[in-house]
């Protein structure tokens, strides 16, 4: 007689941001899962590239989270916009963003976003990275100012806002991965989950 087993049940699934874009982002797949912050510098290093930046700390994040919560499959994310080579992180202030906006004035930025998920228990840790070419509109210092007013994305790097009004100040993006550039690729996000052995639609 064949015995039958019951299946293992479903490692806990994490997202180490507290971002709530990432937050609502995740929630589309339709997952259980919980939220802890990781703490990691994000200081970038002397000469390091956006994408690389990007990379190493969404990797510092998955890491950090697995080691308080080994059992659980957790996703780290980071997001770095790129300008001529120039990270431009997340201005904090109504100053730093409209100067970060009169720069990208009529330029192309890529926003970087970086994905690793990762398992202490099972060993598992992949990365990816999701660039997005984003191509702005010659902004006048009024339009720059009436956004800020109106969206204050001081938590966004590179000030815009691409789900929001931010939207009006952008010509073009370019994306296989649409929802990357708000935070969280979920076309590769989806792809390293089923990696690490969840189960998705």
């Amino acid at each position: 007689m064949t015995e039958i087993t019951a299946p293992l049940p479903a490692r806990p699934l994490v997202l180490g941001s507290t971002s709530r874009y990432r937050r609502e982002l995740l929630g589309r797949l339709g997952l259980a899962f919980d939220v802890q912050a990781p703490q990691v510098d994000e200081t970038p290093r002397p000469g390091e590239a956006p994408a690389a930046l990007a990379r190493r700390l969404a990797l510092a994040k998955a890491r950090d989270v697995a080691a308080r919560r080994p059992e659980a499959i957790v996703i780290g994310s980071d997001q770095v916009a790129d300008l001529d080579g120039q990270p431009l992180g997340k201005p904090g202030t109504h100053e730093r963003a409209a100067r970060q906006l009169r720069r990208m004035s009529g330029r192309v930025v890529v926003f970087h976003t970086a994905l690793a998920v990762a398992c202490r228990a099972s060993g598992f840790e992949q990365q990816d990275l999701a660039p997005v070419e984003v191509r702005f509109r010659d902004l006048s210092d009024g339009e720059i100012e009436r956004y800020l007013r109106a969206e204050q994305p001081y938590d966004c790097a590179g000030s815009a806002k691409s789900e929001g009004l931010g939207i009006a100040l952008l010509e073009a993006i370019v994306s296989d991965d649409p929802t990357a550039l708000i935070g969280l690729p979920l076309i590769r996000t989806a792809r390293l989950l089923r990696a690490a052995g969840l189960v998705l639609p």
